[in-house]
């Protein structure tokens, strides 16, 4: 039912690429994300070749439970396609009400018990990376954090994109780079991840702020290019 009435119900939490939406089923509030429909090469690689995201995020969320790590569970994933390949894709998961998102940590240097929230952060990306999962879209806006009475709880969102893979101690810090850490969040996560790992502090920093600095500097260069095509583009448009 959810899915035939998408487009017309529901309670829209975000509309753009793809769409999702909260539904009342049951008792149960349920959060619905539609995919975009794929372009016709990709939608035959989705019904032929690869599993759908859809279908990743429902088998992905399953296995990070399976490991003890907490993402919003699992309910369901729906497909339509046609001998062409794949169109619409839904997945469905339980909602969660949470406090805050990982991104105030980077815009809040003040955040109440920030150190002590970034470094059991820490704790659960080395449980990510010690059951062999690399999360690829480990960024501000794809961990959930619910604040109890005695702890934090982290959940994982946006799944479709991972390895399941060994990582090294470079992988390891190579998976902070999306997370826009400041040097004082380096500092307080690097040190919590070395004692984690055996490893050196020394080491661990030195790798995590390069990653970091790296991919920080890939970005703003991106936006420069950008910036200067629309410069050039509005200089042969005046008014």
């Amino acid at each position: 039912m959810v899915i035939e009435s998408f487009n017309t119900s529901g309670d829209a939490i975000v509309l753009s690429r793809n769409s999702i939406k909260s539904f009342e089923v049951d008792d149960l509030n349920l959060n619905v994300k539609s995919f975009k429909v794929p372009n016709a090469f990709n939608s035959f690689i989705y019904k032929y070749v690869r599993p759908s995201k859809a279908k990743r995020s429902f088998d992905y969320a399953s296995r990070l439970i399976e490991c003890g790590i907490s993402t919003p569970f699992p309910i369901a994933y729906f497909e339509e396609s046609t001998a062409s390949g794949l169109k619409r894709s839904f997945y469905i998961s339980k909602h969660i009400d949470f406090d805050f998102e990982f991104r105030e940590l980077i815009h809040k240097p003040w955040f109440e018990n920030r150190t002590e929230i970034l470094e059991k952060f820490t704790e659960f990306t080395f449980k990510l990376h010690e059951n062999n999962i690399n999360f690829l879209d480990h960024s501000p806006g794809n961990t959930l954090i619910v604040k109890t009475e005695t702890d934090y709880e982290f959940y994982l969102i946006d799944l479709n994109r991972m390895k399941f893979e060994t990582l090294n101690l470079d992988k390891r810090m190579h998976n902070f780079r999306r997370l826009w850490l400041s040097k004082a969040m380096i500092k307080i996560m690097s040190k919590t991840y070395a004692e984690l790992y055996g490893k050196s502090y020394k080491e661990t920093h030195a790798l995590m702020l390069k990653h970091s600095r790296d991919f920080q500097l890939k970005i703003d260069k991106k936006k420069l290019r950008r910036s200067g095509r629309k410069m050039r583009f509005a200089s042969k448009n005046p008014k």
